[in-house]
């Protein structure tokens, strides 16, 4: 990287879900004097907490959070919208002067702003299109918006799975406003040099572990009280018609409550969900550049090297001046 000194320093810390983003963060954030800014598309929303497996107030320890329990769950949120919410964050850290950590496995929420891509005003639009997207997949399923997706533009559809409407209509109405494939656009945007002086780390470890330790955070979701978390939601009216109720957990929940699937099955599908979506979260952070991946593995699960190896890293990188 050229002109560090001319960057502002950025820390990111991914990985797949149930890898140990939450635990490695706050002891960094306290090594460094960080602030951490959430990338999860699911954690911003109040109310959902068990089934987003959101940070608690013990677990940050003091650290200060942002994008946690910030919109309602009838709120819009997509990418445009975190990445204005994450450099008004990555402001005000600098401010208090302290280093902004990333953390989060929505990818491309992270990629929107360490490349600082831009968006086309037709992308946050809400429009007649975008509406009548919606529709079709409220009377037709998921996979039909999925199909029409693949017949215009296939690279994005092998990107983004048939259940993420929001990503699916988002790519549909770029191609339909621009006559351009949304895939091309972010594959050009991809390729802008970061304003940042960073380090993207992004955790792994052995797959059958991985689904072992997603598996049991499933069950404990169920023992805390996530089928309370889903009811409480749905008598104040929140349906699987939000975009918010649509996450893994919610919406096999409220199958459940109308009659459609048993208990069982719910915790089966979503914990199957899950697992696969571990999965495809992998597969973004292999796509992107300059990465530094850590096998959790190899340290025997000892946060306390791993966070010694974040923080040499980051003195190699000459982030922060050296730690």
């Amino acid at each position: 990287m050229n002109n560090l000194d001319n960057k502002e320093p950025l820390v990111i810390i991914s990985g797949p879900t149930a890898v140990g983003k939450t635990k490695t963060s706050i002891g960094l954030a306290k090594a460094i004097n960080g602030s951490i800014i959430s990338a999860d598309s699911m954690q911003v929303y109040r109310g959902m907490d068990i089934g987003t497996a959101k940070i608690t107030k013990e677990e940050m320890d003091g650290v200060k959070h942002y994008l946690i329990d910030c919109l309602e769950p009838t709120d819009e949120f997509n990418v445009m919208i975190f990445k204005d919410m994450a450099k008004k964050a990555i402001e005000e850290i600098r401010r208090e002067g302290k280093i902004p950590i990333i953390v989060g496995g929505t990818g491309f929420y992270v990629q929107a702003v360490l490349y600082d891509i831009e968006f086309t005003k037709t992308e946050d639009d809400n429009n007649e299109y975008r509406n009548k997207l919606y529709e079709i997949a409220k009377l037709k399923g998921n996979e039909e918006l999925h199909r029409m997706l693949s017949e215009v533009d296939i690279e994005s559809a092998k990107k983004i799975h048939p259940n993420n409407v929001k990503r699916v209509a988002r790519a549909l109405e770029y191609y339909h406003q621009t006559g351009e494939l949304f895939s091309n656009h972010n594959e050009e945007q991809a390729q802008n040099e970061s304003p940042y002086n960073y380090a993207y780390f992004v955790l792994t470890d052995d797959r059958e572990a991985l689904y072992e330790r997603i598996d049991k955070r499933v069950d404990k979701m169920f023992l805390d009280g996530l089928l309370t978390e889903v009811e409480k939601l749905a008598k104040m009216g929140y349906t699987k018609d939000l975009v918010s109720m649509q996450g893994i957990g919610y919406k096999e929940i409220l199958d459940y409550f109308n009659g459609e699937i048993s208990l069982d099955m719910a915790k089966e599908i979503i914990k199957r969900d899950t697992r696969r979506f571990a999965k495809r979260q992998l597969t973004w952070f292999r796509r992107e550049k300059d990465c530094i991946w850590v096998d959790i593995s190899q340290y025997n699960y000892d946060f306390d090297k791993i966070i010694d190896y974040f923080k040499l890293e980051l003195s190699k990188r000459q982030i922060f001046g050296g730690i």
